[in-house]
């Protein structure tokens, strides 16, 4: 029976470029989309920008444009990108829509009635130099959960936890680099925690939809049962879903000043999406996708394809939501994993990506990397690496050596010896490619989304047809009189076989197969056109390029205008140490001014000659580790330019910064030292020195922060 489906793929936020590393679950979707649809079943494909949150509001006016300005232009950049690519949306919305405000309400009423809101006064971080409370995604730390730095406040992109900012490690402001305080804030919150909604979620993330396939991929649902807990006890938390203005948003019934938290209205708009779509055809059933109860229809399927980054909101919150808000919850998650260059994940947040738009501005044809991420894809959460030298190698091969190929070597043939007529195929040849088998395993790997096999199936065939090719030899048998007749069944059948190829790699490379389906002047091609060769008599179309190689030039203009994204580590570790002196700097200056209001009267001042007793050097931390039995203190061995037999000797000293850091995270790094302090005995050893750092003795901006020198100092150095 035809299946009537709904996709959606996740929501791409509203402040920034469409990059490759986004395509990989875009195109992934879209492939299966369009396989679906070649089997004649129904899909309605939606997708929307996510254009709420504090990230828009400050970019919005940093360009000085309202932000409802900012995410219209964004728009249109990112539906351009996907349709470049392929990708092709029934619909693409947006979450600042009246369809999705409308959801939005009627879920969190329903959630209220159903007594899973609560309010309660929170502790919230507040950055004290940009005066606003600070959205998770602005908080950046230490996760607590598997200590990664550099980490956002409501998610770990390493382990994949979720967890409250104010459980990070060493936060700072990604707004301004303070150090945020906590203030108190009234909140809503969903009550993820309650035993009714914790139940509910054991038995979704682990169970099947009515055609008995699993909602999760076994990854994600182990994943489940990890975040759970064992029956019997419970690790979720509530969730916050409000912030308080200034904010981007939608403002919560009854609540001035308060917001619904993005993460809330985003996956809503799944459903607004596919309203608007509706308001545009009128001949869908909305309730029958949306609704859950009696207004549902049994043969709906609501299938997301999501990151693995945003697991657990999909696989917790929004089906939790649902259900209590009488909606039908996701038949299944697709869930992909990161593109990575080189086993680093490619991420716009790292400064480590390749926008689409320079992709498509270099002239690469967009289907070139649609079928290398298709054969990098299995169907699980593992990531797909991008090696652009693999990616040149493998369509060059595939594509162009093996499918194109077998056209541009027949096709001429017909063309000029036979007025453009096919003749009779040799069926014993075509009939591998039309057997269930063929299809079955092509098919299969399709539906499951392991397109790698997929292709692995067609290039075998497509290695059948080039053997027959090359045995037959054409280009031979047309210069041997009395071998017309053989010579036509020889290229009917190859192109036979090509038309064939083409329709299992349609799902892939669309606008090549509709090129194809130009050339051979045929209907477009659908599952059941295998079953029979292409008639004899047949008039096909002249031959053109179908495909070009991919040239290394081209690959190296792309690097090129991408390379301050993927530059080497070193230099991105160096950008990064400025990155942090200047958030430091800062916060000290701010510091500052806040102590100058409150002083009666500055420090005493001192000669030049006391200052230039002191011997500031910089230095480099190449080891650091916790000292046992020391509440307070790291030792640390700092490499300052001083040598012993042509070696590098460090001086050991040990820091009272053991509140403020991880030592594993301070290896490498360069500070300031005083090289001339008189050693100290300690009982755990002896002191050479002292490292330089800064604090707030007002204790408005908590923690320590030692001192970072500039990109370029090396050790020795004076600081004078």
């Amino acid at each position: 029976m035809p299946r009537n489906i709904l996709v959606t793929n996740a929501l791409p936020y509203a402040n920034g470029d469409i990059h490759l590393g986004h395509l990989v679950g875009y195109i992934q979707a879209d492939i299966w989309v369009r396989f679906q649809r070649m089997r004649g079943n129904t899909v309605h494909y939606v997708c929307a920008d996510d254009t709420h949150g504090t990230p828009v509001m400050l970019r919005a006016e940093k360009e000085g444009v309202a932000p409802e300005q900012l995410i219209a232009r964004v728009h249109g950049e990112h539906l351009r990108d996907f349709t470049d690519f392929g990708v092709a949306f029934d619909n693409y919305h947006s979450t600042h829509s009246e369809e999705n405000r409308w959801y939005a309400e009627d879920i969190y009423t329903k959630l209220q009635a159903a007594r899973l809101i609560d309010t309660r006064s929170i502790e919230q971080y507040y950055d004290p130099v940009k005066e606003m409370f600070l959205p998770d995604r602005f908080i950046k730390g230490e996760c607590p959960k598997c200590g990664a730095a550099d980490q956002y406040g409501d998610n770990c992109e390493v382990c994949g936890a979720a967890y409250a900012p104010t459980e990070l490690k060493n936060p700072y402001s990604a707004v301004s680099g303070a150090a945020p305080v906590l203030r108190n804030s009234d909140h809503y919150f969903f009550r993820l925690s309650d035993e009714k909604a914790v139940s509910f979620l054991r038995e979704w993330t682990q169970g099947a939809n009515a055609d008995g396939v699993r909602r999760l991929p076994p990854e994600a649902a182990n994943k489940m049962k990890e975040w759970l807990g064992e029956p019997g006890e419970n690790k979720l938390s509530d969730w916050d879903i409000s912030r308080d203005a200034p904010y981007f948003g939608f403002e919560i019934p009854g609540a001035p000043g308060k917001y619904f938290y993005v993460w809330l209205d985003a996956p809503i708009g799944y459903f607004a999406s596919f309203r608007n779509l509706v308001g545009k055809r009128g001949d869908i059933d909305l309730a029958a996708f949306t609704e859950a109860g009696p207004a549902a229809a049994a043969d709906t399927e609501l299938v997301h394809f999501i990151g693995k980054d945003i697991l657990y909101f999909h696989a917790l919150f929004w089906p939790a939501m649902l259900e209590f808000a009488g909606y039908r919850t996701p038949t299944q998650l697709c869930v992909n994993g990161f593109l990575t260059v080189d086993g680093a994940k490619m991420s716009k947040s790292r400064g480590t990506f390749i926008t689409a738009r320079s992709y498509t501005e270099r002239k690469l044809d967009p289907e070139w990397l649609r079928y290398y991420f298709a054969a990098k894809s299995n169907g699980t959460m593992e990531d797909v690496d991008l090696s652009l030298d693999d990616m040149i190698a493998k369509v060059n091969s595939d594509l162009v050596g093996k499918f194109v190929n077998i056209a541009s070597r027949c096709a001429g043939f017909i063309g000029k010896r036979f007025d453009g007529k096919l003749g009779a195929s040799d069926r014993d040849v075509t009939r591998e490619y039309e057997s269930a088998f063929a299809q079955a395993t092509i098919a299969g790997a399709y539906e499951e989304r392991d397109y790698s096999r997929a292709l692995r199936e067609i290039m075998r065939l497509a290695d059948v047809a080039n053997q027959f090719v090359n045995e037959r030899k054409p280009w031979e048998l047309a210069k041997q009189d009395g071998k017309d007749a053989e010579l036509h069944a020889v290229c009917s059948t190859a192109l036979t076989l090509f038309r064939d190829l083409a329709l299992y790699l349609k799902p892939v490379l669309p606008a090549l197969a509709a090129n194809v389906e130009g050339f051979l002047a045929i209907a477009p091609l659908a599952w059941t056109n295998v079953w029979e060769p292409l008639p004899a008599g047949h008039t096909i179309n002249p031959y053109k390029h179908l495909m070009t190689r991919i040239e290394r030039k081209q690959i190296d203009a792309l690097l090129e205008a991408n390379k301050d994204s993927l530059a080497p580590t070193e230099v991105k570790a160096a950008s990064k140490a400025a990155a942090s002196q200047q958030r430091h700097g800062e916060q000290q200056a701010h510091v500052a001014r806040k102590e100058a209001e409150q002083a009666d009267a500055g420090a005493p001042t001192i000669a030049i000659d006391e200052f230039t007793r002191i011997d500031l050097r910089i230095a480099r931390i190449v080891a650091a580790e916790h000292v046992e039995g020391a509440d307070k203190l790291i030792r640390l061995s700092l490499d300052i330019g001083e040598t012993e037999n042509g070696q590098t000797k460090p001086r050991q000293v040990f820091a009272g910064i053991k509140s403020a850091y991880d030592p594993a995270t301070l290896v490498g790094r360069l500070t300031v030292m005083v090289a001339n302090l008189a050693p100290r005995k300690m009982k755990f050893g002896l002191s050479e020195g002292m490292v330089l750092a800064a604090s707030d003795s007002s204790g408005e901006v908590p923690g320590i922060f030692i001192l970072s020198p500039d990109s370029g100092a090396t050790p020795g150095m004076r600081v004078k």
